[in-house]
């Protein structure tokens, strides 16, 4: 009885392995909509704004403005070229979002995208949390418990939250990812 037990959970593990890791993707990306559900989806503090300013031009203009776009309203009464003096990648991720949205028929307001970037893109970085401690350790264990704690980490919730739209949504998970795609080259 115990035997054939033991065979049927060892033949479902990977699909239980998924199912576990799916479900930590959504504990991170719901535990970080929280104030959108209780309130709104807003953008908030003075950076996140700038960002969305910026991507908001990016999606209308095209990448050729954007790049030679010279703002008069940030740094007043100096204002600023933008394509030079930003990191613009997370600009070009919420853009390329919104682009691929539309070509597939998928309209959604810019704003949304980037309110809810931050979200989706923690539980990205639970995958590759779980990817780098799985491959460090060969243990699956490790690596979902890995993954549970970067969903839930107090200050990687500060920097990922909804409406925060910031450089570190998207830099966290890069770093994670390369990490474990360095570890998996070598």
């Amino acid at each position: 009885m115990f035997k054939q037990l033991f065979t049927v959970a060892k033949t479902w593990s990977p699909i239980f392995q998924i199912v576990i890791l799916l479900m930590i993707c959504m504990l991170a990306f719901f535990v970080r909509v929280f104030s959108v559900i209780r309130f709104e989806s807003v953008i908030h503090e003075f950076d996140p704004w700038f960002n969305f300013r910026t991507t908001r031009y990016l999606t209308d203009k095209g990448v050729y403005d954007f790049w030679n776009w010279y703002d008069s309203e940030s740094w007043h009464p100096l204002g600023r070229v933008i394509g030079g003096t930003i990191f613009p990648g997370i600009m070009l991720t919420s853009s390329m979002i919104k682009w691929a949205l539309d070509f597939i028929a998928f309209p959604l307001d810019i704003r949304n995208v980037c309110v809810f970037l931050a979200p989706v893109w923690a539980g990205f970085t639970a995958i590759s949390t779980y990817g780098l401690a799985k491959e460090c350790t060969n243990r699956v264990e490790t690596g979902l418990l890995a993954a549970l704690f970067i969903s839930i980490v107090p200050s990687y919730i500060s920097r990922s939250v909804a409406g925060s739209y910031d450089n570190e949504a998207v830099a966290i998970w890069a770093l994670v990812n390369t990490f474990y795609l360095w570890i998996k080259a070598v």
